[in-house]
């Protein structure tokens, strides 16, 4: 008898246990979801809201290629020294402070005026954008069970794209009734709290003596992955900043337009959730990323062909390009935590940041510096698409040489 009682009181107990281990796990998706959705969501704001920036502050489309060069180039040189800062301050101080700089950024962006300074308060988010991946790598590490690893990365990554989510569909509506500053400036408040509560899950740091901050150098897989995301990050850089305006010039408008971005997003979302799994069942992702890039180029071409008599190439590109080049990201990120040839996890993530940024800071300054040339949108969307097709190659050569490891073990 007084053994069925301490089995029912020892049953009694472990539901509220259960549903606080729950809870934990569910708020840690939280914390890392939204570190990868408010820094990357300026580039997707950029891009929805382009065609209220071109018009209230009077500047030619091919310049919103330099907001999303500030942000992510100052992302792509600080992204190596980003491993060791997280290494040395710990998850908990790096979460916080990724956050406060996201919320830093927008109220600067909201109160700054003209373009000029635009570009300045955008680049602010570079500093978050560097911590994202390694800190929320290290959480990985620290707090989820190797079983669930894959599945974490891909729902952390698809955060990215939750971004372009929100930004096609809430902020053009909000910006058409109160403005573009306003439309950003709600993201002000969701940044301060996410400050203030989202470090609570991640573990106390215990420094472990003084680590350096010189950011290690890449061994050769490791750049040939780097240099595969960089292809991927030019390419969506430019496609995501300049398919609304370039929607717009084909009868789009502005509203609809932002309807692309959020297409781009959600399917974005559904491949990195479902093709990183996938992709870590395989022996090698390398080959999954090179059919992905050969993908995107088709997505890339039915989207130049579009004209005002055929929007639907509009919505298949976008819906391609989310499907394809997006989750490429996530399962190269994947592979760093699975594979410890490319390095340590912080460490590695930074570096593959910092191709990755930096493919962004240059795709949509290079499309916009070809969409003002007489070789016009055509001639930008075939520099987007030849991108594309040499990150195609490099993942095929990266499959080749990790092949040959393996045989010669």
């Amino acid at each position: 008898m007084t053994s069925s009682l301490d089995d029912q009181a020892r049953a009694v107990t472990a539901i509220p246990r259960a549903r606080s281990a729950i809870f934990a796990e569910l708020w840690l998706q939280i914390a890392l979801t939204s570190a990868m959705t408010l820094p990357m969501l300026i580039l997707y704001a950029i891009g929805s809201l382009g065609p209220f920036l071109v018009r209230d502050l009077h500047i030619r489309p091919g310049l919103l290629g330099y907001a999303t060069m500030s942000a992510f180039g100052l992302a792509a040189v600080l992204s190596p020294w980003a491993g060791p800062i997280v290494d040395r301050f710990g998850s908990r101080r790096a979460l916080g402070a990724l956050f406060y700089a996201v919320a830093l950024a927008y109220a600067l962006i909201v109160m700054t005026p003209g373009f000029g300074g635009v570009v300045a308060a955008v680049a602010v988010c570079g500093v978050a954008q560097a911590l994202a991946n390694p800190v929320t790598n290290l959480l990985i590490a620290q707090r989820v069970p190797p079983a669930k690893k894959a599945f974490v990365v891909g729902l952390k990554q698809s955060g990215v794209q939750m971004g372009a989510l929100l930004a096609g569909l809430v902020l053009p509506g909000i910006a058409t009734a109160f403005g573009w500053r306003a439309a950003l400036g709600t993201l002000i408040p969701v940044a301060v709290l996410l400050a203030a509560a989202a470090p609570s899950v991640a573990p106390p740091h215990r420094p472990a003596g003084r680590k350096s901050f010189r950011p290690p150098r890449p061994n050769g897989l490791l750049r040939l992955l780097m240099s595969v995301q960089f292809c991927a990050g030019a390419s969506l850089s430019a496609f995501v900043t300049f398919l609304p305006v370039f929607a717009t010039t084909h009868g789009v408008s502005p509203s609809t337009a932002g309807g692309l971005v959020a297409l781009f997003g959600f399917m974005g979302m559904i491949s990195r959730v479902a093709l990183t799994p996938l992709g870590a069942k395989l022996r090698d992702e390398s080959w999954l990323l090179c059919a992905l890039l050969a993908l995107s180029a088709v997505a890339l071409h039915f989207t130049m062909q579009a004209d005002g008599a055929s929007h639907w190439k509009l919505w298949l590109g976008a819906a391609g390009m989310g499907m394809t080049a997006v989750a490429t990201n996530a399962i190269a990120m994947g592979m760093l935590l699975r594979d410890p040839v490319f390095g340590t996890a912080t460490n590695a993530s930074g570096l593959l940041s910092a191709a990755f940024f930096g493919g962004f800071a240059l795709g949509a300054p290079a499309y916009g510096a070809i969409l003002n040339t007489s070789l016009g949108a055509a001639g930008a969307w075939s520099g987007v698409i030849a991108i594309v097709l040499a990150g195609c190659a490099l993942a095929f050569a990266l499959a080749l040489v990790r092949l040959g490891s393996a045989q010669q073990k």
